[in-house]
Formats: structure tokens, sequence, C-alpha cells
């Protein structure tokens, strides 16, 4: 399990060069929770308290909703969680390992010439966000409400600012990332939440660590 989690890190970075040695430690102690999630056995979270107020959205998001309005579009009427059977906890654990194996990780700059795109990643190319965002439209298509699967900006724990597909469910709040198999509880990534899509899609919240000013999430 430690070669295969060691093997699946080294072949996906997303920020430039993270997995440093403090990554290298925290892949490694995710083992317990991988093995426990192929027993369709989620772990135990919390909900992460957010503020009070909207925040601007991330740049890149706003391009991405002009472009493809309908991957924005929340109705009001979906459930802003999702019941965590396990089908529900099978559907997000296999689609998180599907994603992170089908797509080559490379900056926007590398694939676009630009500093920071968000896209579905449609050539098989993308960064972390467009990691995501293919998560989040493939979970959608498993029935899995949208209202519940909420773009996040986090700093990561090489202080390198990052995306990940939040799931908000009924035990708690879990984190889809590219830079490992296990979804986990928020509390156990090691990240800062600086702020992520709000319940209706077109606004944004602010969380704990929240700038006053958007973040850019480029990077691989």
């Amino acid at each position: 399990m430690r070669a295969l989690l060691l093997r699946q890190a080294n072949a996906r970075p997303c920020l430039g060069r993270w997995f440093h040695a403090a990554a290298l430690v925290m892949v490694l102690l995710v083992g317990a929770e991988a093995s426990a999630q192929m027993a369709n056995t989620p772990p135990r979270s919390g909900f992460l308290a957010i503020r009070r107020h909207a925040v601007m959205p991330v740049p890149g998001w706003i391009r991405f909703c002009r472009h493809r309005p309908d991957e924005c579009a929340v109705g009001s009427s979906e459930p802003a969680t999702i019941a965590l059977t396990p089908q529900g906890w099978e559907a997000l654990t296999r689609i998180n390992r599907q994603v992170n194996a089908g797509i080559r990780p490379i900056t926007d700059q590398e694939h676009w010439g630009v500093a920071d795109r968000w896209d579905l990643a449609e050539d098989g190319y993308g960064d972390c966000e467009d990691f995501q965002l293919v998560k989040r439209k493939r979970l959608v298509a498993a029935g899995l409400p949208r209202r519940a699967l909420r773009m996040t900006a986090v700093i990561d724990r090489d202080g390198a600012p990052h995306s990940v597909l939040m799931a908000r469910t009924d035990q708690g709040d879990f984190i889809l990332d590219n830079k490992r198999d296990a979804v986990l509880p928020w509390r156990q990534t090691g990240y800062v939440f600086l702020q992520r899509e709000g319940g209706t899609g077109s606004t944004w919240v602010s969380l704990g660590a929240a700038p006053a000013l958007p973040v850019r999430t480029a990077g691989r």
C-alpha cells in the first residue's frame, strides 16, 4: 500500500514541485484512510465553519462560468448535502481515483499559454482545478447533487494556492483532491481553507483564513 501511494503521488504533482518531505509524510499517513475506503467505510468528519458573508469568486471560476454556464447552475431545490450511504461513498472514492488516474497534470501556462484557466480537461490534460471540475461533472452524472459539491480554494502544505472539491455530506465535509486518491475529512488534509463556492453557484463564501482579495489557483 505504501509503495502504491508513493508511486501515485509522484505521478501527479499539482502546483509545481509540491511533493517535498512534508507531503511525503502526508501521503504515508493516508494509507489507513485509503484502506478503509476500499471497504466503503467513510472516516469520521465534521463541518467546516464559514464566515457569514459572500466574497468575490476565484477569477478563474468567473471565466469558467461565462464559458460553461450549465456547469455552474445550481438549483435551490437540490439537497445541500449528500446522504452518505455506502453507494454515495463508493461513488466519491471511485470517481476521485478514476479521474486522478485519467488526467495528466500540466500547468495552465504549459497547456494554454495563460496563467490561470479553469476547464474540464477534456483533452486529458489539466491542473488541479481541472481535475476537480471533471470529478464534479461525473459525480453529478452519477446522481449526486451539484449543490453539495463545492469548488474550494486552499493553501496546501507547501504554502502554495491549490483547488480541491469539497463534498458536503450529512456526516461532514470531505475533500476530493488530485494529490491523493483517499477522500479525506477536511481536517485531515493539512490545508488552510480560504474560500469556496456558495450554495447558489454564482457566489462564494469566506472560510476561516480567507484573504481579502480573490486568489489564483493556477498550477500543476
